[in-house]
């Protein structure tokens, strides 16, 4: 089944230098984006730290309460009509972001708003092959998805609290996981192995009415990266190669822009999706800290969702980007948390009962789920005045 723009309500910019600034989200004159979402009533956030959850951890064998401080950076898939949900769980073991064990738990929902959640984490640190890589930080920030056959592959950052590195492990049922390792390990370019990096959206495609991975002239692609947007090949999900330039360095397709709301990061969010148009790439973008390259209008330091689309024919050429974000921190509990700044991070988007389902950290605390009907013309969040 092909994705349907025709009520698409979106918002275009070509990515070259304008005179000025949109300050709208509402034009429906142009059909190559995703969305308007809309945040359902009532229902968020859909998943928060649980205090009475624990689990026999394997590091220091004690009992954790491995989600009491907060849940958030999810992942999410469909596996027999239900929608389920990998999400970024820490404890409460350390002061600040990044200084806490993060897990990855998992739920699963009928509707897509109503979860269940199991009750011990389903991928961890251990005393295992990948210990150098992710103990004592542990395993953050989920982006996942599913081959035609069935299998389950997941991305996500292994946190030694020295070096983030993108780590990757598959699945047939989504409980029971086999590490693989590092992504970057065997990769001809070395370099980057021992260079800070993170966030992978794997290409994907709809097909019978189900999103899955898909190749990119005959090779698995993916974007990554946060300080702008690479790629990277692969033959077999497991051993990734990234794409580099004319002059044998990493390449970078789009990049921060000062005074944008992506200002300070361009960090990959959920699978990257094959369209008509080409190849989608929904995005995290932070406005700076420093308010002379910031965006005025936004909070410094918040984080938006941008779009991105690339050509088919070539995943590393730009056709056209949003200059405002499609989602931005708006109500209460994206606002509020371990980033008070503002944040709606994205990572996890389902395709399911015909709607598109996208869930999203709040504020590094809680996770929630805005949603886009084809059949309904909605427009984007709508950008605040300069202030």
């Amino acid at each position: 089944m092909s994705i349907n723009y025709s009520l698409i309500a979106i918002f275009f910019l070509l990515t070259s230098c304008v005179s000025t600034k949109p300050d709208t989200a509402s034009s429906k004159d142009f059909v190559w984006t995703l969305g308007g979402f809309e945040r359902p009533k009532g229902k968020n956030p859909i998943i928060e730290p649980e205090s009475t959850n624990t689990f026999m951890d394997p590091m220091n064998d004690s009992l954790v309460r491995w989600e009491e401080n907060d849940t958030f950076n999810p992942g999410a898939v469909v596996k027999d009509g239900k929608v389920y949900v990998l999400y970024r769980a820490e404890d409460k073991f350390g002061i600040g972001i990044g200084f806490r064990t993060s897990r990855l738990g998992l739920a699963e929902s009928k509707d897509g708003i109503h979860f269940t959640r199991r009750k011990e984490p389903v991928l961890f640190p251990g005393d295992d092959s990948q210990k150098e890589f992710e103990w004592p930080g542990g395993i953050e920030d989920p982006r996942l998805a599913v081959t035609e056959d069935g299998t389950y592959v997941v991305f996500y950052t292994q946190w030694n609290r020295k070096i983030p590195r993108l780590g990757v492990a598959t699945s047939r049922d989504l409980v029971t996981w086999e590490k693989h390792g590092p992504i970057f390990r065997n990769a001809k370019f070395q370099k980057v192995f021992n260079e800070p990096h993170k966030s992978a959206s794997i290409v994907t495609k709809l097909k019978d009415d189900k999103l899955v991975i898909s190749k990119v002239g005959g090779k698995y692609f993916m974007y990554w990266g946060e300080h702008g947007v690479s790629g990277a090949t692969s033959t077999d999900l497991i051993n990734w190669e990234p794409v580099l330039n004319e002059k044998g360095e990493l390449a970078k397709f789009i990049i921060p822009r000062e005074g944008y709301f992506d200002s300070a990061l361009t960090e990959c969010g959920p699978p990257a999706i094959i369209t008509d148009k080409g190849i989608l790439l929904l995005y995290n973008g932070k406005n700076h800290d420093d308010k002379l390259i910031a965006d005025p209008r936004f909070n410094i330091g918040t984080y938006s969702a941008g779009q991105v689309l690339f050509s088919k024919n070539d995943p590393t050429e730009v056709l056209q980007r949003l200059d405002v974000p499609f989602l931005r921190p708006m109500e209460a509990f994206e606002k509020s948390g371990q980033y008070k700044d503002g944040t709606v991070f994205i990572q996890g988007l389902t395709y399911y009962q015909k709607k598109w389902f996208l869930y999203y950290g709040c504020a590094d605390s809680k996770v929630a789920v805005t949603i886009y009907d084809p059949t309904k013309l909605v427009d984007f969040d709508p950008i605040p005045e300069e202030k």
